[in-house]
């Protein structure tokens, strides 16, 4: 994934901009980047790695350095960047978020002559943003240039361009992902995340619309191109990666979590299968808001069986080795005893993609002293891995456990009902949850469905993008 920050403002900026992307931190974890921009002393950037320390840490020291009113930063999983151009468009800092599927097949049919190089990075793939700004220099000016690039990429692509006149901000053509204004008395700010700019001050502006595109400056901000009819916002902004603070579309992300468990719980108590537990607990940290609503709805009550320790590793998708990754994770669980020895437990988590570490977590459980441990998901079981944007990309959806599962049951067949498997209510469905449950080691297994997920959203559902459960663009 990745998050933005940017701000124009009648004074300097560098710290709102610093602080505003320390927010996003919690969307990527491999590099970070600032350029800021001032009349007298020109571009000035910093890129650094942060796969292992955090962005507030590395950027620090560089604050004394940076001065200027407008600027933009970022947090990449991917590619180093803000990234400067020169181009006869002229001097910009361009910054982007998304993923670009058809990145080769670009780079061959526009840019394979004579004329044309790009830097290789490590693994020898063009730097996305780079390309980006590659498209978007084939027109004659930059608005005419988003929208190209933005045409031409197959994924999705949010586009910030810092220039000499302020920022101009693209949402991507499906609008994937959300791109807000704020707004106080010095100037305007944009970013991913809400939370961000309100708590530096900022009151809400605008939220953009699919490939729409604006200019922001200190004056307020204006329309350059208009939106676009059709949006496809990613669902799991509200269940898993959105921060809790944050309101996309109108939408509460701590508020839906909560009314996500609600609806989960209000059915299974109408299907009469709500087992007798203990208490409801939530895998920290996504899936603790729709425990929450699950047991405020189940009337059981809510409990913490086992703390995350965060000091030294605040992030879980931290480091990239998958075995260490889940020691890392296992490291962090620290137990409640009282709270578990003996207790029939009921776990909400914000979704199950590949199981690995909610293995690990049941059977911590269980050398704990847990009687049972009932698992559910706030989310339908994910059959596709996400190719629109980075968070939940997979090398093959067989690393999905539900696909793997599915696979394992019925061999090349049952790929042909993956909807049926997904319904816990027909028997393919059922004999799914019965294998992740043997598989996991849970005493029983419940998934949200789509109709109770896209309720709990509650914007229009043909707004809503659901491809990893169903498959359909």
């Amino acid at each position: 994934m990745g998050g933005f920050f940017g701000a124009v403002s009648k004074r300097d900026c560098v710290l709102d901009v610093f602080f505003g992307t320390d927010y996003h931190s919690h969307l990527g974890t491999r590099r970070g980047g600032m350029a800021v921009y001032d009349p007298a002393e020109g571009f000035q950037r910093q890129i650094h790695n942060i796969e292992n320390t955090p962005f507030r840490t590395k950027f620090e020291k560089d604050l004394g350095k940076f001065r200027g009113g407008s600027g933009i930063g970022c947090i990449s999983d991917t590619d180093p960047q803000p990234l400067l151009v020169r181009s006869h468009l002229g001097l910009y800092a361009i910054s982007t978020v998304g993923i670009i599927n058809n990145a080769e097949d670009l780079v061959e049919r526009y840019f394979s002559d004579h004329g044309h190089q790009f830097m290789a990075m490590g693994s020898g793939k063009v730097n996305s943003t780079e390309l980006v700004a590659a498209l978007i220099n084939q027109k004659d000016d930059l608005v005419s240039g988003i929208r190209y690039a933005q045409e031409q990429i197959t994924g999705s692509i949010t586009i910030l361009l810092l220039t000499s006149e302020g920022i101009i901000a693209a949402r991507d053509r499906l609008g994937r992902l959300p791109v807000l204004i704020g707004q106080d008395n010095q100037g305007c700010c944009v970013s991913f995340e809400s939370f961000a700019y309100r708590k530096l001050g900022y009151h809400d502006a605008h939220e953009l619309g699919p490939r729409e595109i604006v200019q922001i400056t200190p004056g307020g901000w204006e329309m350059l191109s208009p939106p676009g009819e059709e949006m496809k916002i990613c669902a799991f902004l509200w269940t898993y990666y959105g921060y809790p603070n944050s309101t996309y579309e109108g939408v509460n992300v701590e508020v839906m979590r909560n009314r996500n468990g609600e609806i989960i719980a209000r059915d299974e108590v109408k299907r009469g299968q709500l087992p007798k537990v203990d208490y409801v607990a939530g895998v920290p940290d996504s899936g603790v808001p729709h425990a929450i609503g699950f047991a405020n709805r189940s009337g059981k009550p809510f409990a913490r069986p086992f703390i995350k320790y965060t000091p030294t590793w605040p992030r879980s998708f931290m480091p990239d080795n998958q075995d260490v990754r889940n020691q890392v994770a296992k490291m962090k669980q620290i137990p409640v005893p009282d709270l578990i020895e003996g207790k029939k437990l009921l776990f909400v988590d914000d979704s199950i993609v590949r199981g690995t570490q909610l293995r690990e977590t049941v059977e911590f459980l269980y050398e704990c002293g847990a009687e049972e441990v009932h698992m559910r998901s706030a989310c339908p079981p994910i059959m596709y891995g996400c190719k629109f944007l980075n968070f939940s990309r997979s090398n093959s959806d067989m690393e999905l456990i539900a696909r793997k599962t599915v696979q394992e049951l019925e061999g090349d067949e049952g790929q042909a009902h993956l909807e049926e498997y997904a319904d816990a209510s027909t028997q393919r469905g059922q004999c799914l949850l019965k294998s992740i449950c043997e598989k996991l080691g849970f005493d029983s297994l419940g998934y949200q469905s789509l109709e109770g997920l896209l309720e709990a959203i509650g914007i229009d559902r043909s707004k809503i993008c659901t491809y990893c459960w169903t498959g359909q663009e």
